[in-house]
């Protein structure tokens, strides 16, 4: 059997002013906003950008082609997704078929929600394991799977 060696790394990215990152993590080509937190063993990919005042909890996953805005939260183990299977298996040998995810500011997702590529509005909540399969247009409090409007904040 082989086995590839666990490597943790922080390569070509680009760091606002008072960024905290709380090791280990693997960050590379991304960039994130001044003042923003990045919890352990968090995953964030090349060409994510992060804004201002976030706060990125343990155990995410923020794949390739997620935009997030300023002042959001992310729960802890949420989980991006950028590959919707449309030829019925990962399109990793075609990134062309990878979506991309805008999350607006003032956004707060829940520990365990899955964010597939949808564009989420400002001012929105999502509650904790809600699974977002559709673009949030309308700010409020979203939850369950798929989410699902509950109500205004």
């Amino acid at each position: 059997m082989f086995f590839k060696e666990s490597t943790i790394a922080i390569k070509d990215v680009l760091f606002g002013e008072n960024v905290t990152v709380i090791q280990p993590v693997n960050l590379y080509g991304c960039s994130i906003g001044s003042n923003t937190f990045i919890g352990p063993f968090v995953e964030i990919q090349k060409q994510v950008s992060i804004g201002e005042y976030c706060r990125i909890q343990s155990h995410s996953f923020i794949c390739e082609l997620v935009t997030i805005g300023n002042h959001c939260f992310i729960g802890h183990g949420v989980m991006f997704v950028n590959d919707l299977f449309a030829n019925g298996g990962p399109a990793s040998a075609d990134t062309s078929l990878w979506k991309a995810t805008t999350i607006g500011n003032h956004v707060s997702i829940g520990s365990n929600a899955t964010i597939l590529p949808v564009s989420i509005c400002d001012n929105v909540v999502i509650g904790a394991g809600a699974v977002v399969t559709k673009s949030i247009t309308k700010a409020g409090i979203y939850a369950g799977n798929p989410a699902k409007f509950l109500r205004l904040i």
